[in-house]
């Protein structure tokens, strides 16, 4: 009677264990679910923290104008995040293996990436320039074929729009892992110049005049680009925050983030017309 009582009791606590597995399941869309009540889980933005101003290390922590525009999207989406600093390359490697969920860090927009990755509507205007001495005898994009020598962080737009003038294999080139590491290339002496993100170099010749360096413009040889959140393809969550992305530029906040940093208004406009 003790063996059979016994036996009852397992196949009971199996049944209760069973029924009890049905009433959950896995998330596959931002959510988890204790207890009965679901919860959006905390999501893991990973960055390049080495792309002032838009994201950089100060004293510990990770700073900058993405940073303070994903937290407010976040906050809009009803999310709460974690960003990381893991380096450029590894941001696509992690979103390919859904290791990380949101890749911010100045990324622009573009078909080749779109063949792998997903992207918000744009949420920044920028176009590539050229940094340069005073004394440089280089005046536009043209001027970079003469034999001189350019300095580019690697898989970025820059390389690209350099690569258009020179070609892909051009021993002129010099390929960085950031933009930091460019610049001193040009200040050491060993590039002409630097092709990158407009923001970037002009707000390095703000705060380092005595470096004695400009930027140089070229419109008609480097296109607008756009910026955008980067899910892994198929991403789950890239609806939430298209929705948050244009809810914090329509509300206002976008400005007072962008002003913060860039001390200028922003052409909101434009941004919506690409949405």
């Amino acid at each position: 009677m003790k063996q059979l009582k016994l036996v009852s009791t397992v196949l009971m606590v199996a049944l209760l264990l069973v029924l009890s597995a049905c009433g959950t399941s896995k998330s596959t869309s931002g959510t988890k679910t204790t207890g009965g009540d679901t919860e959006k889980k905390t999501l893991r933005v990973v960055t390049d923290a080495a792309y002032a101003p838009f994201e950089y290390q100060d004293k510990g922590e990770v700073v900058g104008f993405d940073i303070d525009f994903i937290n407010a999207v976040a906050k809009e989406a009803g999310y709460k995040i974690k960003v990381e600093h893991v380096g450029w390359d590894p941001i696509f490697v992690e979103l390919d293996k859904k290791i990380a969920d949101i890749g911010i860090s100045s990324i622009t927009i573009n078909d080749e990436r779109k063949q792998s990755y997903d992207f918000s509507v744009p949420y920044f205007l920028s176009t590539n320039k050229i940094l340069v001495p005073k004394d440089s005898d280089i005046k536009s994009a043209a001027d970079l074929k003469n034999n001189k020598t350019i300095a580019v962080q690697n898989a970025t737009t820059g390389q690209e729009a350099v690569e258009g003038l020179l070609g892909k294999n051009s021993d002129k080139i010099k390929k960085f892992e950031n933009n930091n590491l460019a610049i001193l290339e040009l200040k050491g002496g060993g590039a002409d110049a630097v092709v990158a993100d407009n923001t970037v170099i002009e707000e390095y010749v703000k705060n380092n005049p005595k470096d004695n360096f400009v930027v140089i413009e070229d419109s008609a040889a480097f296109a607008k680009e756009f910026y955008g959140l980067m899910f892994p393809k198929g991403s789950k969550i890239k609806a939430d925050f298209d929705k948050a992305v244009k809810a914090v530029i329509d509300n206002g906040t976008y400005a007072e983030v962008y002003k913060k940093w860039f001390k200028v208004e922003p052409d909101t406009q434009i941004l919506k017309d690409q949405q």
